[in-house]
């Protein structure tokens, strides 16, 4: 199998682990994706993808579980590259996130993983109830909830407050926000803390000294697998931007389902690139590119129309697929 330069790079940056481990790993992968087929009747786990998102975010139909991609040297020997654990009891990209019982406003449930199991999900906590700022969030995320839903991703928010705090404030969540919301996703109670410890969230050896030891705004979105795809912190002082999350979660289904990265300011971007005869194209705003791990191979198989960026050091890295190319694969 033929990698990338940009894929050899990526693997010999990883000390603890050779390309041989990765390769071995990846095949461990493949093959609990053959067993959990054959389990199933011959069929995956999860059914195919049937829409995306658009642009604006505005979804128009359901969504079916997010598959990962099948591509050998995509998404899976990609994803084979972040370690499922931790050694110091952190939790980072790529880990499997600590499961947890959990007290809402829509009831109790045993686990947070069977809860969202075989689907994406963000945790989103926020620092207090009845706080301005969290007022505001937790009423613009609920406007993007259905957006949510149709990409087929849970929401759950948290706090340290109670659950009857949650009830009684969301009263006032919905008559400050200026379009008429319902609250569709479970708001957790995290009066013990122990959940925002297991997320680190709180530091645990400051719970004693803080006189009011709150959670920081942190969003983690967590794909079918239980494992961490991204997140994000922001003070109390600074509210988060819910367009900017739900574009994420497009971003990583994407990339998950297709193998593919999305650039910076994505789906706004590459708008007017030059091409190799001299002449410039508008016809690449909104691509994406081709995982760095996604051999040459695979690359012509599965995007035979793809195009180099050329660049000085004429490495074959910046490998554009249009938009539309994507969502017929």
């Amino acid at each position: 199998m033929y990698l990338t330069a940009a894929a050899r790079t990526l693997l010999a940056r990883a000390p603890a682990r050779s390309a041989s481990s990765v390769a071995s790993r990846h095949g461990s992968l493949i093959s609990r994706s053959v067993s959990s087929a054959v389990a199933n009747g011959g069929s995956s786990s999860f059914p195919s993808s049937v829409s995306v998102a658009s642009n604006n975010h505005s979804a128009t139909s359901l969504r079916s579980m997010s598959t990962m991609d099948k591509m050998e040297t995509g998404t899976p020997l990609y994803m084979s590259l972040y370690p499922e654990g931790s050694t110091d009891g952190g939790i980072r990209l790529g880990n499997i996130v600590p499961d947890f019982a959990m007290d809402t406003t829509q009831g109790s449930f045993d686990s947070f993983h069977e809860w969202k199991k075989g689907k994406w999900a963000i945790l989103f906590s926020h620092p207090a109830d009845f706080t301005p700022v969290c007022t505001t969030e937790i009423g613009r995320l609920a406007l993007k909830y259905d957006d949510l839903e149709a990409m087929d991703c849970k929401v759950a928010t948290l706090s340290v407050d109670p659950v009857k705090s949650h009830k009684d404030w969301l009263k006032d969540v919905v008559a400050h926000c200026e379009n008429e919301i319902d609250i569709k996703f479970p708001i957790i109670g995290d009066q013990d803390r122990s959940i925002s410890i297991a997320y680190g969230m709180i530091d645990p050896g400051n719970l004693d000294e803080q006189e009011l030891p709150l959670t920081i705004r942190a969003v983690f979105i967590i794909n079918p697998e239980n494992k961490l795809m991204l997140s994000l912190n922001y003070p109390a002082c600074v509210g988060r931007n819910m367009d900017e999350i739900v574009r994420c979660v497009e971003a990583l289904q994407l990339s998950y389902e297709k193998s593919i990265a999305t650039p910076a300011n994505w789906p706004n971007n590459h708008a007017d690139i030059p091409m190799p005869d001299g002449s410039r194209s508008t016809e690449f705003k909104g691509s994406v590119f081709l995982l760095p791990t996604v051999s040459e191979e695979e690359a012509k198989e599965h995007y035979p129309g793809y195009h180099s960026c050329s660049v000085p050091s004429n490495i074959n890295y910046l490998r554009l697929v249009k938009k539309d190319d994507v969502e017929k694969k």
